[in-house]
């Protein structure tokens, strides 16, 4: 599975404005609604499942990344948006670092499976130093792009 196969590339924001962790949330849900991954009508149902997610643990797991992740019944398929804060966010962090780097995940209610896969998936690959680094330095989301597309393209 690769990154590039559920992440939207309409809905990759690398300029996130919000100072606060629902804030973002909703900024990359509104990302993925703009692209048209998901229904306007479904907006504050999604990040009402997205919070539930965060009240039973932080999605942030350190190292300046955060992974906020639900399952709903609002896709039909896994889908993703990228968000990058170049001030950091204090997401309630594992390590107490502010997260800079965000992946928010939305699947469909009944699959187990390629959610976990994605999470894995995401999580190896931002495991390498020099990828966090790079995708922290990009400036625009062909930037982003072409980043994950390349260790994608490494690490099968």
């Amino acid at each position: 599975m690769q990154i590039v196969d559920f992440l939207s590339k309409k809905a990759i924001i690398t300029n996130i404005s919000s100072t606060k962790k629902e804030d973002v949330i909703k900024e990359l849900v509104d990302g993925l609604i703009a692209a048209g991954d998901i229904e306007k009508r479904c907006r504050n149902k999604l990040i009402d499942s997205l919070m539930a997610r965060e009240a039973l643990g932080s999605t942030a797991i350190g190292q300046g990344i955060a992974i906020p992740h639900a399952k709903s019944d609002c896709v039909e398929k896994l889908v993703a948006a990228f968000g990058l804060s170049k001030k950091g966010v204090d997401f309630d962090s594992l390590d107490g670092e502010l997260a800079y780097i965000f992946f928010l995940l939305v699947a469909p209610q009944d699959s187990a499976g390629p959610h976990l896969k994605a999470l894995a998936r995401i999580s190896r690959l931002l495991k390498d130093k020099y990828f966090r680094d790079t995708l922290r330095n990009c400036s625009d989301d062909k930037a982003v792009l072409k980043i994950i597309t390349q260790e994608d393209e490494k690490k099968v």
